[in-house]
């Protein structure tokens, strides 16, 4: 029986920032990580920060938007753990607070698709980012999104996976079958039911739990 997994982003399946890099097209890179790193140890709600790191990015023109989403890349191994669990004929999800457009940018230069991604949008108006953020994950939460694609697939929610660092990743870790944390949040880590430290470690793990079968020629 095929299983629901779904990831994080940012953090996760990348160690990119995207508001970071967005950031440092117009000089706010250190607020920016600022106020991530307060979302992310659960000081600051999720839909705040991104609101306030939304604004932050008014008036950045779409081409300096588009050079730093071009620098958003998936960690080492990541591209092979996502093939390996669709080969598999698993259903792989992103949901992230994080930009559609950075997380397709990444996923072609490293030449591979997920089934589905769940992601939030910086409008733009004239030619520049209006300083707003729209989409489903701003007040909308991952553990909805899970249990929605969850529905929909007729999979019940103890075969679903979710694979997260930070406290907007709480929700759906809490529901999932098997919450793995990606060297997550002190304020996340009691929420997860394993942790790991690298994307060949969480192989290792889904060939444990029988997600994947044995592959011996990936390198650790």
């Amino acid at each position: 029986m095929t299983r629901l997994v779904a990831f994080d982003f940012d953090g996760t399946l990348s160690d990119s920032e995207m508001t970071v890099l967005l950031g440092e097209r117009c000089g706010v890179a250190d607020e920016m990580a600022d106020i991530t790193e307060r979302a992310m140890n659960d000081e600051l709600s999720y839909a705040e920060s991104l609101r306030k790191r939304a604004s932050l990015l008014e008036h950045l023109e779409t081409e300096e938007a588009e050079v730093a989403f071009d620098q958003v890349e998936l960690r080492e191994g990541a591209a092979g753990v996502i093939e390996r669990l669709r080969d598999r004929g698993h259903y792989v999800a992103i949901f992230t607070g994080g930009f559609e457009r950075g997380v397709a940018s990444a996923l072609d230069r490293a030449g591979v698709e997920v089934d589905e991604i769940v992601a939030n949008r910086l409008p733009v108006k004239g030619g520049r980012l209006t300083g707003e953020v729209e989409g489903p994950l701003i007040e909308g939460t991952k553990d909805e999104q899970l249990e929605r694609v969850a529905g929909e697939r007729d999979t019940p929610m103890t075969r679903t996976v979710a694979v997260g660092d930070g406290a907007n990743d709480l929700p759906m870790l809490e529901v999932a079958g098997l919450a793995v944390g990606y060297e997550p949040k002190p304020a996340v880590e009691p929420a997860c039911d394993v942790v790991v430290e690298s994307m060949f470690e969480l192989a290792d793990l889904f060939e444990n739990e029988g997600i994947l079968v044995p592959d011996v020629q990936h390198e650790r």
